[in-house]
């Protein structure tokens, strides 16, 4: 890097072929500081006081409905002999529940589909939404 010296001998009168770097140093350092001293200005955080709450997660356990339609397409509900009429009862009082039960569907593989139908769709008008059909594995 070239100097300006103050000897008039000994300068030439020729252009400087480096660029002079110090002022630009010092401008970008001088806007480094700026930035640094607003940069925690700018955050606007707004006090709030939050509620407090555990992660513990709910131990409440969901029933578990056992419903069955036999080939002759009668109804039972958890091992009993029902109506529709009264499944359809049920079905409501149990979609009030929370948390939800599941209704586990076992229909004979004989039974006409409408039978499954009706029961899917008495589930479904009472809000019932966990419906499994249970079916045995293949041999």
């Amino acid at each position: 890097m070239a100097f300006a010296s103050f000897d008039r001998n000994k300068s030439s009168g020729a252009p400087m072929a480096e660029i002079n770097m110090v002022p630009l140093i010092d401008v970008v350092l001088v806007l480094l500081v700026i930035f640094i001293v607003t940069a925690p200005l700018m955050t606007n955080a707004v006090k709030l006081d939050l509620p407090k709450a555990t992660s513990q997660t709910d131990v409440q356990k969901p029933e578990k409905i056992e419903f069955a339609i036999n080939a002759d397409g009668q109804l039972f509900w958890n091992g009993e002999r029902i109506s529709r009429e009264d499944a359809q009862a049920k079905f409501l009082t149990e979609g009030q529940k929370r948390p939800q039960p599941a209704v586990y569907l076992r229909a004979d593989q004989s039974v006409a589909y409408r039978y499954v139908a009706e029961m899917l769709a008495d589930a479904s008008k009472a809000g019932l939404s966990k419906v499994a059909f249970v079916s045995e594995p293949a041999k």
